[in-house]
């Protein structure tokens, strides 16, 4: 299937590049790679780290959106930032040491100067403090994810009624689904209002769990991500993130027997609506 037009909301980096290094050139030659591959969009995606070193790559972000794109290159939309406020069990590839208590003062911190820059921003919704950061990105227009999370169905509900509107990476890095306790994945397939980022590289999620939530959760709200980055995708063990972009997800979703419409609106349609987005 080749896909073309499609955004990737949750991409670290790719080949050489990603948004480590403070460096707008990097993030423009990651757009770059995205649009040869077919993204029409993108929106890089920041790791935990210090505070301060999180607005270090949020301002490489910043420039590179004010910098002129070769011809190609996909749009660089703003950035996601994938912590710090996260549970350290369930860390998953992300220093857990980088995690701080959710709070008001750590966010004002953590956005001062960037609130048009950060689109998208993933939260453990059970941590203390946690409601309230919802509430305010929310009112900042900061749509936010809730992931690297233990919550149990009615924490994360909870977070849901806060003001968040999606969940990263649907089944990793959280609780897992149990029959007595659902939490965080449970309900990210039955709510029909929130969103799921899909990793469907043929690692993160087997063929059978791509067609479950497939055929379970609402169309218009899986959104389909690669959560690529730069280097291997095992730190010995541990499954870092992917090392895919999203055309080889669209042929994974292919052979697991998911309907190219639905592929087509996972990659293109839902990410425009979840950002609230008319045109590119």
């Amino acid at each position: 299937m080749a896909e073309r037009g499609f955004i990737d909301l949750h991409t670290h980096g790719w080949s050489r590049w990603d948004t480590r290094g403070g460096s707008a050139e990097a993030i423009c030659a990651l757009a770059e790679a995205q649009g040869a591959a077919g993204a029409a969009a993108i929106l890089p995606t920041v790791y935990a780290a210090p505070v301060q070193v999180m607005r270090r790559n949020v301002r490489s972000i910043a420039l590179a959106m004010q910098m002129k794109p070769r011809a190609g290159a996909a749009r660089i939309l703003g950035a996601h930032l994938e912590g710090p406020f996260l549970n350290p069990s369930r860390a998953g590839a992300l220093r857990k040491e980088a995690f701080v208590p959710p709070s008001l003062s750590v966010l004002k911190g953590l956005l001062g100067g960037f609130e048009d820059v950060v689109r998208v921003i993933t939260v453990a919704p059970e941590l203390k403090g946690a409601p309230g950061v919802i509430e305010r990105c929310a009112s900042l227009g900061i749509r936010v994810n809730m992931g690297h999370s233990e919550a149990t169905w009615k924490q994360a509900l909870r977070g849901k009624e806060a003001g968040a509107a999606g969940v990263t990476h649907l089944f990793n890095a959280m609780r897992p689904f149990h029959h007595r306790e659902a939490g965080l994945a449970g309900l990210g397939l039955l709510d029909e209002e929130l969103y799921v980022e899909v990793i469907a590289d043929g690692v993160h999620l087997s063929a059978e769990a791509l067609r479950l939530v497939f055929r379970v959760k609402r169309p218009e709200r899986i959104l389909l991500v690669s959560d690529s980055i730069k280097g291997p995708m095992y730190r010995g063990k541990v499954l870092q993130g992917s090392t895919k972009l999203l055309p080889e997800a669209f042929s994974v979703l292919e052979q697991a027997g998911v309907a190219r419409r639905r592929i087509a609106l996972a990659s293109r349609e839902n990410p425009r609506r979840y950002l609230g987005l008319r045109s590119l």
